[in-house]
This record gives structure tokens, sequence and C-alpha cells, in this order.
């Protein structure tokens, strides 16, 4: 599959040379393109193609009081500088009165942006999460955001593949996220390193479009350079009569091209890892990165435990960052606040099965919780559907779209100490807040731990 994407879109090819890539959608936050805008306008060019591009506000807006405009400068002038971008250039931006706002990947596929076989790019490092859908999507920086914006095109060095299958049923409270969490921890952080991982199997075709976004979005936390999964028809049911896909006559010939993107059945990759459900349980992460987790039903590691010493040395500092003791039971640990949002998991398929575990109970009275919806319009069907509802009356806070407390922009953030459930896709120091303690599970998970006020296993309430 990534041989078929990448040939398809070679427009100029040399030995010892990177390849140049035709860009088919280049989607624009308002975080890392200022600066590329500004060296465009600097050099006197235009967008090339500004209908191939599509803009939205998420990294720094703010998820209540809005209404109040927004009072962080920094993030102020980022978004006025989108926005005045995007008006002398011509290229649709979802701003922050748009009901269709919301985090860059969560609104390329609700749009149709998103389509099978396409090659796409975005100046944020979880642009694999459009991988789901059979497309090559990568994360750039903002110097190539402006190459991209000059000239529709991207110089890239061809990448290896790697096959990840997981066959078999999910068993009882395991998800989407717990596959990938568990994939990470078998690969490590570096295992996809300069790959495009295509995840196979009954597993990952058993997915909703939800679960394998959920799964290609943490690609990058392993490493790769995107996650790919085949498009069939649960891709195309998904895509049908969204607003940018096309309809009618060319709705068959695409589906007929992107029928012909999977990897053929001899396709040979440069590795392959295999992976049964069978040992894949709800996990919860110790550490501080997305390898260092463990089952729910464990416990906190010793470092020495582990026979590599980079590994060794790597848990010895993470337990002391965490403040967490080896042996400690993950269920006797204790949290002050829980974030349910984020890119991985804050579409309209994790609200509801977080709202499935309330059941009238409500939020222990020590912990915070938030629920950050991935977008407007996944926030107004959340809210038709009477999700927010159940939320509020069990204590959540019902806020506003955006990426909010995953990377702690605006008043979204931890304090130096604070222990949080998250149900997003780093918890690296201080990511969600400097000195902030960030434990990565499911959105079932999270709202179990936000009723409990520790981590517990969702398992037991199902």
């Amino acid at each position: 599959m990534l041989d078929k994407v990448w040939d398809d879109h070679v427009v100029r090819s040399a030995p010892g040379e990177p390849d140049l890539l035709y860009v088919d959608m280049h989607l624009i936050h308002e975080v890392t393109s200022p600066q590329a805008f500004e060296s465009l306008t600097l050099s006197g060019r235009r967008v090339r193609r500004p209908d191939l591009s599509m803009a939205t506000v998420d990294h720094g807006i703010p998820t209540v009081g809005r209404e109040l405009g927004i009072t962080d400068p920094l993030s102020k002038r980022q978004i006025e500088a989108l926005e005045q971008n995007c008006e002398e250039h011509g290229i649709t931006l979802f701003g922050v009165d748009d009901l269709r706002q919301g985090i860059v990947h969560i609104i390329g596929p609700e749009q149709g942006l998103t389509q099978p076989g396409m090659f796409i790019v975005c100046g944020d490092s979880h642009t694999s999460t459009h991988g789901a859908f059979g497309a090559l999507a990568i994360g750039i920086g903002t110097s190539e955001v402006e190459h991209v914006l000059a000239t529709q095109t991207l110089p890239r060095a061809k990448p290896g593949s790697l096959a990840v299958t997981v066959d078999g049923d999910l068993p009882l409270g395991v998800t989407a996220k717990d596959v990938i969490l568990g994939i990470i921890r078998e690969i490590g952080v570096n295992g996809g390193h300069e790959t495009v991982i295509e995840y196979r199997g009954s597993t990952i075709t058993g997915l909703s479009m939800a679960g394998r976004m959920t799964v290609c979005n943490m690609s990058t936390e392993a490493g790769a350079v995107a996650g790919m999964i085949a498009p069939d028809d649960t891709t195309f049911a998904y895509l049908e009569g969204r607003p940018y896909v096309p309809t009618g006559a060319l709705w068959e010939e695409m589906v007929a091209y992107w029928e012909t993107t999977p990897s053929d059945a001899d396709a040979v990759f440069d590795r392959e890892v295999v992976i049964d459900t069978a040992g894949l349980e709800p996990f919860v992460s110790w550490g501080v990165n997305p390898a260092q987790v463990v089952e729910v039903t464990g416990r906190v590691p010793s470092p020495d435990s582990f026979d590599d010493p980079l590994e060794r040395d790597s848990a010895r500092r993470a337990l002391e960052y965490m403040d967490l003791e080896p042996g400690t039971a993950m269920t006797d640990i204790g949290i002050d606040r829980v974030f349910f949002g984020s890119c991985t998991n804050a579409r309209i398929e994790d609200l509801r099965a977080g709202a499935e575990v309330i059941q009238g109970r409500t939020v222990h009275p020590d912990v915070g919780a938030m629920v950050v919806p991935g977008s407007g319009l996944v926030k107004l069907q959340a809210e038709e559907e009477g999700l927010d509802r159940i939320y509020k009356e069990a204590g959540f806070e019902w806020r506003d779209a955006g990426c909010s407390m995953c990377l702690a922009m605006n008043d979204d953030i931890l304090s130096p100490g604070e222990r949080c459930a998250s149900t997003s896709n780093r918890n690296y120091e201080g990511r969600q807040g400097r000195g902030g303690r960030t434990h990565l599970m499911s959105p079932q998970m999270a709202v179990a731990a936000a009723i409990a006020g520790h981590l517990v296993d969702v398992r037991a309430w199902q």
C-alpha cells in the first residue's frame, strides 16, 4: 500500500536525492503556520493551490469562556495571524465561531477531506491519524509547511515498511486505545523508526473508523513516519455523503480506485510483527513515554526488571518524575484530574463509550474532570444525543472543542505534582503542564477513574 500511494505521487525522482511528492491535501492550524506564511510573504510567493489547503484553529483556542474572547496573548496572535493569512491567500478556515472548528485531525475525516490513496501533510506530529483511511499522512515542520504552501509538493526520502498484524476478537474491556498501547509496548518508542506501519489482521478490520483513527494516531509514538490501514467497506460507508467527498459517477469512480490501493496478497515488508489479542488487556501508562505501560491489573515495575541498561535508567528516571514506588498496584494510584479529549479519543464514539460507564455515578469529590469534544460538530451531536447532560450531571466539565490539556495550552493545564488520567497520546514530562503526571488510558478507563478517584479496572464495572 505504501508503494502504491507513494508511486502515485512522485513528480520527480533522481538518484541520490529524495523524491518530490505531490500533496493532495494540506491541513493547517495556527501554531506551525505563522512563520511559514511570513516567509512566503517575504519571498514574494503566493500559495500555489489554496483549494488543496484547509485550516482550523485548535491548539491555542480556549475551551471555556470563548465568548469572552481569547485572553492568552500568544494564542490570540497566532489565531489572528491564521485568520489574516487565510483571507489573504483564499484558504478556507474553520475559525473561532465556525461550528465546524475542531482538532485538525478530527475535522479532516469528519468533513471528508481525508480520503484513501491521498498524500496528506500537516504541521503536526499526529497527522498519522489520517492513515486510518488508507492515506499516506505525515507530520511536517514549519519550513516544510512553507514549501508545500509555495509548491504543493514535498521532498521526502521513501521510508521503510513495517507490517503489524493483530488477529482475534477484542477481549472484554479492551479498546482500540489498548490495542495501540499494547503494540507500542511490544515494539517500543523507536520500533517504527523510519518506517510506515501498516496495521493488518482481523482485529484491525473489525474496528470502526474511530478505532482505526485512534490506532493510526499513535503511530508516531512508536517512532513511525506514518501509519496506514487498508480502505474497505467500513471506510467507504464512513466517507459516503460527507461534504468534501465526491458524489454520483465520480463517487463510483473513486471507490473503484480506492479498492486498488490495499497491499497485494504477496506484498513483502521490511519487517513484520504479530500481536495476539489474547495478550491484550486494558492498559495504563506508569512512566513518561507511551511504551511504559502495564495492564491495569498489574503493578508499577521495578527498574531492575529491565535487562537493557538504557531502559533500566529510563524507568528509574520515570518513576522519580511520576513519584511512584515499584510494586505499587496500578489500581492503588489516586488521581487529581481527568482529561477526556485530544485527537486520539474525542470523537462521538468515544463520548458515547465514556457515557455508558457513568450509569448514574458521579465524579469523585477530589477529582476535577473535563470532557473536550474533538470538534464543534461532535459537540453538537453529543448534545443532541443528551451525552452532555450525562457528563454534566455526573460532575464533568463540558467544554468547547480544541486540543486543550493534551498539550497544556491556555488555562487547560496541570499544576506541578497533579496526577491526571488522560485519553490523550503523550505522557512526556511536562506534556500536560510543568511537573504534571500523566497516565494514558482509554475513554472508558478515564471516566471510571474520575468516578473512583483512582485507577480502576473498568471490566469489573462492565
